[in-house]
């Protein structure tokens, strides 16, 4: 069952900077291209960090403040002195940048954004070249879905092509991605993996459950000491 990537829904066009481009065209860049974020790359295309909004900011936080060097400065405080004192990229971006790979699945990359607390992760190839970035709002795009796709998803892949189930057995109904299974099969263990890879399908926000079955083939028999189960 193919299930979307970060190759699916990354921008492919990535606006860059070089380690020496200054901080005011890096701001132009920004403001002109309507983006929060730009990666920073070598001659290679390999991506060495980003400067985002939040790293340009600490400029205009400490505007016309004086330069306090505390003797037991923070590792926060002494980085957004720092950056605030920057005048090129090198100086700027926060690295290493935190990177995925086209061949993520959208969940691993949102749960990587959580963990790092990123809003973006520039995208690379094998060689560890700059291949697109992805945001957030990209990956909410597979929730953009039409109930169609989604259903001929779950009829096709889950239903005939992985659990081989017969037409009419079981059907599924679509609305705004959320998906109703209804039928009967003769095993529960079917029946409860259908649930399970229908909710796997890209698109799909929820899954209800009407699926019955004949045999509950998931409970574990105790047989008494002693007795042997013959093997045919």
């Amino acid at each position: 069952m193919r299930t979307w990537q970060v190759g699916d829904v990354m921008t492919r066009d990535v606006v860059t900077v070089g380690e020496e481009t200054p901080y005011r065209q890096i701001v132009d860049t920004l403001i002109r291209r309507g983006i929060s974020a730009v990666p920073v790359v070598d001659g290679f295309r390999r991506v060495l960090g980003v400067v985002s909004e939040a790293d340009l900011l600490h400029k205009v936080e400490r505007a016309g403040s004086p330069d306090e060097r505390r003797i037991f400065e923070g590792r926060r405080r002494r980085t957004a002195r720092e950056k605030a004192d920057a005048l090129v990229a090198k100086e700027l971006m926060t690295a290493p940048a935190v990177t995925t790979f086209p061949g993520s699945t959208l969940p691993a990359a949102a749960r990587l954004m959580d963990r790092e607390a990123v809003k973006r992760l520039p995208v690379l190839d094998d060689l560890g070249r700059l291949v697109g970035i992805v945001t957030r709002s990209d990956l909410l795009r597979v929730h953009l879905r039409t109930d169609a796709e989604i259903r001929e998803d779950v009829v096709q892949e889950v239903l005939r092509r992985v659990l081989a189930v017969r037409d009419g057995l079981v059907t599924v109904q679509v609305r705004a991605g959320e998906v109703t299974l209804d039928g009967r099969l003769d095993r529960r263990s079917a029946a409860d993996l259908a649930v399970r890879l229908a909710g796997q399908v890209s698109g799909v926000v929820r899954v209800v459950d009407r699926i019955g079955y004949d045999v509950d083939d998931t409970i574990l028999v105790e047989l008494p000491p002693g007795q042997v189960t013959p093997v045919a």
